[in-house]
């Protein structure tokens, strides 16, 4: 039975652990102007995190999405764990999406053409959400 549940899985937690993992292994060394620009970004959403420095925020970030893509990718990693950490990790972007000006129409979801790259982050949002309820309600 366990096998049947990782083989349905496993097209969702290919696709999305290995496009999260590739962004995150992108960001690792991130030069100064493209740090500052995700810091930039992270901070209009979330503007605690001004408090950390770009270089150090851009490694964190890299280091969360690395884990979060190798968790999805290790089929022995429980889905309920693995969809936790990805409804997590997708929240946060959409949170993002929610909170920036112009990345959506004025009092409506619908992304604008400058919202369309963050947007599409709501089916990582539904693969986590789908592997939680998997794993919470299989025998």
């Amino acid at each position: 039975m366990r096998f049947a549940r990782i083989a349905r899985q496993l097209p969702a937690r290919l696709a999305a652990g290995s496009f999260i993992l590739n962004s995150g292994i992108g960001k690792w060394s991130a030069d100064e102007q493209t740090a500052g620009g995700l810091h930039g970004m992270a901070v209009t959403a979330y503007p605690f995190l001004g408090q950390v420095k770009p270089a150090d925020f851009a490694r964190l970030l890299s280091a969360g999405e690395i884990a979060v893509g190798t968790i999805l990718l290790l089929p022995f990693v429980p889905e309920a764990v693995a969809g936790a950490a990805l409804t997590a990790f997708s929240g946060t972007l959409l949170g993002l999406y929610w909170r920036t000006d112009g990345l959506h129409e004025q009092g409506s979801p619908r992304p604008t053409q400058a919202g369309i790259p963050l947007a599409k982050d709501a089916w990582l949002l539904g693969i986590g959400l789908s592997l939680m309820i998997d794993g919470l309600t299989s025998d």
